[in-house]
């Protein structure tokens, strides 16, 4: 596995086609899924030469852990879909790096905390009731958590016409446990996952209601799924003590602006009041030294870790994008994190 396009290949031999589908489809023509990386693709480093090179840190810290790269995993659901053991494989395989666990992770917080390598943080939907969220709120301090991460770019879901076409339901065998069983019956239907939100997400939730969650721990809150600067300074306003730019990979609003084209004017509204991430379209370190000229403090990889666990190699894959991102340093004559500014790329 000598890039991440490798891991892909392998896990496409490896998973059924409609789990295929579903982990790499977006939303309506994909438009956003394509666009996420060609920005990334289409973005020029400029290099400096002469420059002591010999050593070059890729540590850094994320919500005030000392990790192995400015790179953590992104929340994905049903991580058992492409691995018997799910979320527990996936964290016993960090060695320091953070990981999102889903909302609908296929294990309990108690099981991914138990194997956990590296910090772990909780996603969130928002759903009507209240009570779940704020049990998960509480388990997940209670285990150590370090971190709630709200998404809040899915009041429904988008149209995921891969999904739709293949008649896509979570298989019966693989359950939400972290959510009450009977929650989540219509996840198991053609387009369940749809049904489901439409079902038990609330629409009508707004910034006033950020205070409740706030209220519920001591853990940081992260908003995932800024891509504007009003709705970044919002979240400043309103205490979120980190953002994560994203357009959820190309699966929700399709025509979204490409995450990394939103990040400069998110990194200016939020100007230094907290970290700015970045996920959607990141496969490679040398895109993660790409989102770290434009102003992000680190990226979360959502899809390659998929890919690395269907096939057993989530620390091979860690350590290449870490190695890939060390020598775009080096070559790029940016020896340190803090000296990859916006001068590392072409305008």
């Amino acid at each position: 596995m000598v890039s991440v396009l490798d891991f892909a290949a392998a896990a496409r031999a490896a998973v059924q086609p409609h789990v295929w589908d579903f982990i790499e489809g977006g939303s309506g023509a994909e438009l956003t899924l394509d666009a996420n990386r060609q920005l990334f693709d289409s973005a020029l480093i400029r290099p400096r030469v002469l420059i002591d090179v010999s050593i070059c840190d890729t540590s850094a810290r994320m919500l005030g852990d000392r990790v192995p790269a400015p790179i953590g995993l992104a929340p994905i659901a049903y991580h058992q879909m492409v691995h018997q053991a799910g979320e527990v494989a996936t964290a016993q395989a960090l060695d320091g790096t953070p990981m999102i666990v889903s909302f609908f992770a296929s294990r309990t917080l108690d099981d991914i905390a138990g194997a956990a390598t590296g910090p772990l943080w909780l996603q969130l939907y928002w759903l009507q009731r209240r009570d779940v969220l704020a049990g998960l709120v509480k388990r997940a301090q209670d285990l150590g958590y370090r971190a709630i991460v709200l998404t809040v770019d899915a009041p429904r879901i988008g149209r995921r016409l891969r999904d739709i076409r293949n008649g896509f339901g979570i298989p019966p065998h693989i359950k939400a446990a972290n959510i009450e069983e009977q929650l989540m019956e219509s996840t198991y239907q053609a387009d369940g996952i749809a049904a489901h939100a439409a079902l038990t997400f609330d629409q009508t939730v707004t910034w006033a209601d950020l205070a409740w969650l706030k209220g519920l721990s001591e853990l940081p809150l992260v908003l995932k799924g800024v891509l504007t600067a009003e709705d970044a300074a919002l979240a400043v306003e309103h205490g979120a003590d980190a953002v994560i730019v994203s357009n959820h990979g190309g699966r929700q609003l399709d025509g979204a602006v490409p995450s990394l084209r939103a990040l400069p004017e998110v990194v200016a509204a939020v100007n230094g009041r907290c970290p700015v991430y970045l996920d959607s379209g990141v496969r490679t370190g040398r895109d993660v030294f790409v989102a770290l000229a434009l102003g992000a403090s680190a990226v979360f990889v959502g899809r390659p870790m998929l890919w690395a666990l269907a096939t057993e190699r989530v620390p091979d894959l860690l350590t290449l994008l870490q190695t890939e991102l060390e020598n775009t340093m080096a070559l790029a004559g940016r020896p340190t994190l803090a000296r990859i500014d916006r001068g590392a790329l072409w305008s």
